[in-house]
């Protein structure tokens, strides 16, 4: 007995090392960085949003062109499972920090459409990442403003902000973030805010972003990747927790199967 709880005690330890020592380096990677809001609407980051395939690299000559997993994210203080699917992103012409939006949010068997904006608030750069010198590593903080459909019922409106990643490589091509996507606490497109009642006005915390969930508390207890612990089981995470916890082969099989489908068709 005494040498499972010094064994607990020794795993308690060596994640929260972990954790530390990935949060240092991500704090770290923040460092150098220049104004780049002027620049950003130059470029369009509804590319990055929309993204069905990202390049992902842990090495500057190590590529791999993968599919992109679609938003993660929970509603409430249950943690209830949130899905969002953005269908069109485009950019404002007449202004360029804009993006118009429609979409699908779902909570459990309930679809319904959105619209409204994002707005590009701050963007920052970095040259010469210590890791991949030849290229450019910037985030873009934005205003998030989606209202659901006020002509169907259980819907409201989601405010908030998001964090974008994005990189420019040596061809001078703007793209997903995702050079560190072998890191521990891989990330982007996080969003932080709140979906409001239209009927009730009464506010819900609403978080979501790509492979991790801002504040998440105890849902995500994973450590190199997001994991929800299976008590949350019915709360919407059946399927995902069946591809990581699934006693059989079926049981991953089935959760892989349910996490595919395109639900916002």
């Amino acid at each position: 007995m005494e040498t499972c709880k010094m064994m607990n005690n020794f795993c308690k330890t060596l994640l929260t090392l972990i954790f530390s020592i990935n949060f240092s380096a991500q704090i770290f990677a923040q460092g150098n960085r220049k104004d780049f809001y002027t620049e950003i609407k130059n470029y369009d980051i509804s590319t990055i949003i929309t993204a069905d395939s990202i390049i992902v690299e842990d090495r500057e000559n190590t590529k791999e062109k993968i599919v992109k997993a679609e938003p993660i994210g929970f509603i409430g203080h249950d943690y209830q499972r949130f899905y969002i699917h953005f269908i069109s992103v485009i950019q404002n012409t007449n202004n360029p920090y804009e993006y118009f939006v429609y979409g699908k949010t779902k909570v459990k068997e309930t679809i319904r459409p959105f619209q409204g904006t994002i707005v590009v608030k701050k963007a920052n750069i970095k040259k010469d990442d210590d890791f991949f010198p030849n290229y450019q590593l910037g985030y873009a903080t934005c205003e998030v403003n989606f209202y659901e459909d006020k002509k169907l019922t259980s819907t409201g409106f989601i405010k908030g902000e998001m964090t974008i990643g994005y990189v420019i490589d040596p061809k001078n091509n703007f793209r997903y973030n995702a050079l560190y996507f072998y890191s521990d606490g891989f990330s982007n497109n996080q969003f932080k805010g709140t979906w409001t009642s239209y009927k009730t006005n009464n506010s819900k915390k609403c978080n979501f972003g790509d492979y991790r969930i801002p504040e998440s508390g105890n849902l995500d207890i994973g450590a190199g990747e997001f994991s929800p612990d299976p008590k949350y089981f019915d709360k919407g995470w059946k399927h995902y927790i069946l591809t990581q916890f699934g006693e059989t082969e079926i049981d991953v099989e089935i959760g892989r199967k349910k996490e595919k489908e395109k639900w916002w068709r």
